[in-house]
């Protein structure tokens, strides 16, 4: 091998390493950002993966109890009406971290989350119903219980079935569960949570109508235990029936979660009493 060539290897084989590298540093969460980043990134309305990178920041400071952070609050309360909802989704959390906080309250945070349960987004009314918990606020207790129900996905339009997933796949919020041709045009149906396709009533092929019911999602662990944990603070009578499906003995349903569901059921019942 020439010299040329040898050179031309190396290089790259450097790039493939760098490139994923690269990528990863510069959309992970967890790599810190300086005052002056945070500043930046809050407004860079161009890319939204750095507004949620500096609000990510910001929770994990106030977790730590830096005041300092707080300089920062009025952001946090102005994103929650940010077009985008992976934003709105990730400034719920924020203000939940900080609850007991009299800058927290000052700042509008109680008052910003109570506007959220009425978002378009199920995922951003149940981050905020949760975060309102932590208030001690019960008003967004139909959102929590919201969480532990399955997920209908309906046909945005009509057209022809391309490509779909398959029954029990997991995905991810915004993973695309089937593409739709219509009009000359390539409509991709994606999911409303992050969860389980338990049912698919399509396959590639298949005409479909707008609005047909197109698959069904089993919401994801994390969600289901985050809001047991929450309906063991709040929870009512009437909310045992959404509660006792994760009380089953199923392999999908980890014991962690079980076990929470049994703990959740027995708070509420003791509440009644």
């Amino acid at each position: 091998m020439s010299t040329r060539n040898r050179l031309l290897f190396f290089f790259t084989a450097w790039l493939i390493v760098l490139m994923p590298f690269l990528f990863w540093w510069n959309t992970w969460f967890g790599r810190q950002l300086s005052d002056k980043q945070l500043i930046e990134y809050l407004q860079d309305d161009r890319k939204p993966r750095h507004i949620q990178h500096a609000l990510v920041q910001i929770g994990e400071r106030v977790a730590r109890h830096d005041a300092s952070v707080t300089r920062w609050y009025p952001d946090v309360v102005r994103l929650a009406s940010y077009p985008i909802e992976e934003v709105r989704n990730t400034d719920a959390w924020v203000m939940g971290q900080d609850a007991t906080s009299n800058d927290a309250s000052s700042a509008g945070f109680h008052g910003a989350l109570l506007k959220m349960l009425n978002d378009p987004s199920p995922m951003v009314r149940g981050n905020a119903a949760l975060s309102l918990v932590r208030f001690g606020d019960a008003t967004g207790r139909p959102q929590i219980v919201a969480l532990l129900q399955s997920a209908n996905v309906i046909a945005p339009e009509a057209g022809k079935i391309t490509d779909s997933s398959t029954v029990g796949t997991v995905i991810h919020q915004g993973g695309i569960i089937a593409k739709i041709e219509s009009g000359g045009q390539t409509i991709e149906v994606r999911s409303p949570i992050s969860g389980r396709l338990r049912e698919l009533q399509v396959k590639a092929g298949q005409a479909v109508a707008a609005g047909y019911e197109m698959a069904t999602l089993d919401p994801g662990t994390e969600q289901v235990w985050e809001a047991l944990r929450a309906l063991y603070l709040v929870g009512q009578p009437e909310d045992i029936p959404a509660i006792r499906p994760y009380q089953r003995e199923l392999l999908e349903i980890p014991d962690h979660v079980r076990k929470q569901a049994v703990e959740t059921e027995q708070a509420i019942r003791e509440r009644a009493k």
